[in-house]
C-alpha cells in the first residue's frame, strides 16, 4: 500500500524559503539553469515529480549550463576536503592502491586534457577499478558523444543528490 501524504523532507523542501531552497539546489548541481527551473516549479507533489524536474531541466542545459554543473565536481580520486558529499559518492577511491589512485590520476589529467573537463561519472555504488575501467573506456569517444555521457551521468548524480535531501528528516 502506498502512501499519497508527500514525504517530510519534500514538504520541508517545498516550505523552504526562496533563498534556502536555490543554496540546497546549487548544492546538489551547480548548474545555475537547472536549480532555478527546478525552484521555479516548486512545489513538488511527489518526490518522482521532483527527479522528473531535474531529469527534464538536464535534457535541457546548454553546453556552457553542463561545463558549470561539471565545475562543482572535483575529479576521481581527488574530493574536495571538507565536502562530505564527494567524499561519499567517490567512497570507492577511498581503499583503492597507491597504484590504482596514480592510475586515476593520470588518467584523470589525459582525459581532461582531451575533453577539457573533469571525467564525471556517477561514482555512487562503484569500485576504483569500476571507475578506472569507465575512463579507459570512455576516453576514445568523441566528444559529441562523451558530451550525452557526461549529461547522463550527471542527471544520476542529481537524481541521487535529490533524494538525500528530500528524502532525510
Amino acid at each position: 500500500m502506498t502512501s499519497t501524504s508527500t514525504p517530510p523532507g519534500l514538504t520541508r523542501f517545498n516550505a523552504l524559503e526562496e533563498h534556502a531552497a536555490y543554496t540546497a539546489l546549487r548544492e546538489a548541481c551547480a548548474s545555475t539553469a537547472w536549480a532555478k527551473r527546478l525552484l521555479a516549479a516548486r512545489p513538488y507533489a511527489t518526490c518522482e515529480d521532483l527527479y522528473a524536474a531535474s531529469d527534464a531541466a538536464m535534457a535541457e542545459l546548454t553546453a556552457a549550463d553542463l561545463d558549470e554543473a561539471m565545475a562543482g565536481h572535483p575529479p576521481i580520486g581527488r574530493p574536495e576536503p571538507g565536502d562530505p558529499t564527494s567524499a561519499r559518492e567517490q567512497s570507492g577511491m577511498a581503499g583503492a592502491s597507491d597504484a590504482l589512485k596514480a592510475e586515476m590520476l593520470e588518467l584523470n589529467l589525459a582525459y581532461q586534457e582531451k575533453f577539457g573537463h573533469v571525467f564525471l561519472i556517477c561514482a555512487t555504488g562503484r569500485t576504483g577499478e569500476q571507475m578506472r575501467d569507465a575512463v579507459r573506456e570512455r576516453i576514445g569517444n568523441p566528444p559529441e558523444r562523451e558530451r550525452e555521457i557526461v549529461r547522463t551521468e550527471l542527471g544520476k548524480i542529481n537524481r541521487i543528490r535529490l533524494a538525500r535531501l528530500v528524502e532525510e528528516d
